[in-house]
């Protein structure tokens, strides 16, 4: 199984690559139990899950809390928390996880490797957050839908970032019929067909 330094973090700690190795280490443990990722991605763990995360790190101007929804086994928002440690370590990061076993394992790896890291085993509908946080997403629903989700947490101050797949272009074109809002497209460091939409100022659209 290959691992490196992170191309996107080229400076980053010894220390830092030794925890993500370690949460690679708890992934596979767990998978066989839990199904945290696919069977065939776990050969090629750090590129498609570990570096793909790590990009979104850079985009936003890092506050004081970090929520990231639907976290499933912890891609993006336990490499986020990883990252997070060493760069601002007083970022809280929240973990928001409906399933029951995949939020157990999220909290035993933030205990392990130390993070400053909170795990709500909860259903988004009915979380809240505080002003001035970034939300993550990755693969969790279609932008439309994620718009409608997320609508009660967001305030003016709010950066989303959600990680996209090859049909981004498609999908915001469907929550523009619906929402209006700031949108930077960043092409995806590991796909060339995914990106990474910078959201903010959402509201639904006037008609």
């Amino acid at each position: 199984m290959k691992t490196s330094s992170l191309k996107c973090f080229p400076d980053v700690s010894r220390e830092t690559i030794n925890k993500l190795e370690e949460y690679v280490a708890l992934v596979v443990k767990w998978n066989p139990k839990i199904n945290l990722i696919s069977k065939g991605d776990l050969e090629d763990i750090w590129d498609r899950h570990i570096e793909d995360s790590a990009q979104i790190v850079s985009l936003p101007e890092i506050g004081p809390s970090w929520v990231d929804l639907g976290s499933g086994g912890g891609f993006p928002g336990i490499v986020v928390a990883i990252l997070l440690r060493s760069i601002s370590p007083s970022t809280k990061v929240v973990l928001v996880e409906s399933d029951g076993r995949k939020a157990t394992f999220l909290r035993q790896v933030a205990l392990k490797l130390d993070l400053n890291c909170d795990v709500l085993n909860k259903r988004i509908e009915v979380i809240s957050i505080e002003e001035n946080t970034i939300l993550s997403a990755r693969a969790l629903a279609r932008l439309p839908k994620l718009l409608d989700i997320i609508e009660p947490l967001t305030h003016k101050d709010t950066v989303c970032l959600f990680m996209k797949g090859k049909n981004f272009s498609k999908e915001l074109k469907l929550a523009q019929d619906t929402w209006s809002f700031d949108c930077d497209v960043v092409e995806s460091r590991t796909n060339a067909e995914a990106a990474v939409l910078v959201i903010r100022n959402i509201c639904r659209a006037k008609k």
